[in-house]
């Protein structure tokens, strides 16, 4: 046996979920760019669970059931208010979170169809409303309780702002959901899998997906990003501060990506937002620093940006905290890790690799008085 390192290149399963060829990202064969422009979160949740778009009635069902179930339990909000909050990690409050979430569901253990879609619901739903919770108790303020009027992206905003959204900020948000739904056999989704093909609950696979997501060469890299911007601070600073990276060898968070070669083409959308909302902001100069440093790395090292890259700027100008950016990441990706799970559990097999021995070989044990 030869191992291969990381899995690069390696096919571990089939999937009708999503799929990245020759640089182009589908889910379930629909363009990413046709998603992004033309579709709502909603209906790429149900796309991803159902493996085709809903019809006006599915859609409308699908929304209500995402409104109806974004409630969380009072224990888990409660929880929030016992940790020391000025040192936990949004992402280590989250796993938490949801793997509390199971405790208070009764039939976290149940496995069948039904039930597990029904889990599917709840952790969609309740996900958003875990974070802004979060993110309103750590600065001593109440959660806002989600508007069942409002779609997901906008009602995500305003349980996080306490305010409706101005369209612009709904759209921005909504295509960067879509963007991060799903990505093939990322990290935290061959976690997710890995978990449940054990035949663990739903509540356990999306608690290690969020384990592995909160790794920063996996969700962290926005928050990195916006750090790097507001280090620069000006324009004309960039290029100096860039520069010295290069020469040093530092590694630029939010360029290149594994498995694209011509590029991410999830970055123009956020792009295009990253510049109408730092614009609407009065912060354009964060998206003209962006570009320079796209510039110059791409120039130089011929890489290009990947979707972390603007979307950091695009979440600075919707007023979210950095250090939200990664657990967003996750309140889109779950859409990805339960159509995952789901198709894990439909035809499911153990997953159960080998690996490599590289240690010493046929060693003889010492009594402890001996060695």
């Amino acid at each position: 046996m030869t191992s291969t390192k990381g899995l690069e290149g390696i096919v571990a399963t089939q999937s009708a979920i999503s799929s990245i060829i020759d640089d182009t990202l589908t889910y379930v064969g629909y363009d990413i760019d046709d998603l992004a422009n033309n579709a709502s979160f909603e209906e790429v949740v149900y796309l991803l669970w159902h493996l085709r778009l809903p019809k006006e009635d599915e859609l409308a069902e699908l929304k209500q059931q995402l409104a109806d179930n974004m409630s969380v339990p009072e224990e888990v909000l409660a929880h929030f208010k016992t940790y020391p909050i000025k040192d936990v990690h949004p992402m280590a409050a989250l796993r938490t979170a949801i793997s509390l979430l199971g405790l208070y569901d009764a039939k976290a253990e149940d496995m069948s169809k039904e039930e597990n879609y029904l889990k599917a619901i709840k952790l969609q739903a309740k996900i958003a409303t875990v974070v802004t919770a979060f993110a309103r108790i750590r600065k001593g303020l109440e959660p806002v309780a989600p508007d069942t009027t409002l779609g997901y992206a906008a009602n995500f905003l305003y349980m996080l702002n306490g305010k409706k959204p101005e369209p612009i900020e709904e759209e921005a948000f909504n295509k960067a959901l879509v963007l991060h739904a799903d990505h093939e056999l990322n990290a935290s989704t061959f976690t997710a899998r890995v978990c449940v093909a054990t035949l663990s609950d739903m509540y356990s696979g999306v608690t290690a997906a969020i384990g592995a997501l909160k790794g920063p060469l996996h969700g962290g890299a926005n928050e990195q990003v916006m750090k790097m911007l507001m280090e620069i601070g000006d324009e004309d600073k960039v290029d100096e501060y860039i520069h010295n990276k290069l020469a040093n060898k530092e590694k630029i968070m939010g360029f290149g990506h594994r498995v694209y070669r011509k590029g991410d083409p999830r970055a123009k959308h956020l792009r295009e937002m990253s510049e109408k909302l730092t614009e609407l902001r009065g912060e354009g100069k964060y998206f003209r620093m962006s570009e320079q440093i796209e510039k110059i790395v791409t120039g130089e090292k011929k890489l290009p940006p990947n979707v972390d890259f603007y979307s950091a700027s695009v979440y600075h100008s919707l007023g979210i905290d950095h250090d939200l950016f990664t657990p967003i990441f996750a309140v889109s990706r779950i859409s990805g890790w339960i159509a995952h799970i789901l198709e894990q559990y439909d035809n499911n097999r153990l997953i159960r690799p080998r690996a490599e021995y590289i240690g010493p070989d046929m060693q003889k044990y010492v009594p402890i008085d001996q060695r």
